[in-house]
């Protein structure tokens, strides 16, 4: 039985899911696979019933004529936002062992760091950046960490700093002591991030397809699991576009399956996943 003749709520069409991933490719160049077929209808029902459609073509429609009102809940549907705090530990720990220490030497005059998360999503990633830095730069220096994703409900959870206690169990207890807030009378459950890392970080929407905003250079950047989602020319391009934002001989960390190899003359690898500026 073909997935769309499946009994479902919704009528769901292959050419319902061809509109939906072209749709998501041109405008946010995210590749979407014919195995997402279920997927999508999984997650985009809950969209149809919020606005009251019957199927999936009344979707479409909608959504092709009111981009403005509909597109960021699309995409916000669409995402995958899987991340951990610290997750992929042997970057921190180059970022500890060898990249605040050149650093430190690089910019002693400015006394100056300036980061970026690209797809930081539920905000784990720059939290853990910032963790990194305070524990290792010295208290005058001034450091700033922009943090980008492209689905502003996840940009939500990140900006308020709050988080089920499951998701900091693989934290050390020192850690959690010095860098996280639990009030077991109010929500015994929840942990808050303190305020002395939620002041370092700037939490912005972005659309990596769009035109970028930031002017570099940035010291080091995390785009870890985002190339994934794109072809090669796309990835090529971005980054091409990330060493533009880099400092001269500057650090781009991306995800455990990803590689820039045949695809940028820019960087040479110098750890696991981990690339350096080459000019």
């Amino acid at each position: 039985m073909a997935l769309e003749e499946k009994t479902r709520e919704f009528k769901f069409t292959r050419d319902d899911f061809n509109f939906l991933r072209n749709l998501s490719k041109e405008h946010s160049g995210i590749q979407v696979p014919d195995g997402k077929f279920d997927m999508f209808y999984s997650r985009l029902s809950k969209r149809i019933r919020v606005l009251g459609f019957t199927n999936f073509k009344d979707y479409c429609r909608y959504l092709n004529d009111h981009p403005e009102q509909e597109f960021t809940e699309f995409i916000n549907a669409i995402t995958t936002n899987l991340t951990s705090f610290f997750r992929e530990n042997h970057h921190f720990d180059y970022l500890r062992d060898h990249v605040i220490p050149e650093i430190l030497v690089r910019n002693k005059h400015t006394r100056q760091i300036k980061v970026w998360s690209a797809g930081c999503s539920t905000g784990e990633e720059p939290y853990s950046i910032a963790m990194t830095l305070l524990e290792n730069v010295p208290a005058d220096w001034t450091i700033r960490i922009l943090a980008t994703d492209l689905d502003t409900n996840v940009l939500h959870i990140a900006a308020q700093g709050i988080y089920a206690i499951d998701r900091v169990q693989g934290i050390s207890e020192t850690r959690l002591k010095q860098w996280f807030m639990r009030d077991k009378a109010v929500n015994p459950v929840r942990v808050k991030v303190k305020p002395q890392l939620q002041r370092l970080i700037r939490f912005n929407q972005l659309n990596l397809m769009e035109d970028w905003p930031m002017r570099g250079q940035f010291d080091f950047i995390f785009c870890r699991n985002v190339l994934i989602y794109f072809d090669r020319e796309t990835k090529a391009l971005l980054a091409k576009k990330y060493a533009k934002l880099l400092a001269d001989k500057a650090w781009l960390f991306i995800g455990h399956s990803e590689s820039l190899h045949q695809l940028s003359s820019e960087f040479g690898l110098v750890g696991n996943t981990i690339y350096k500026k080459l000019i």
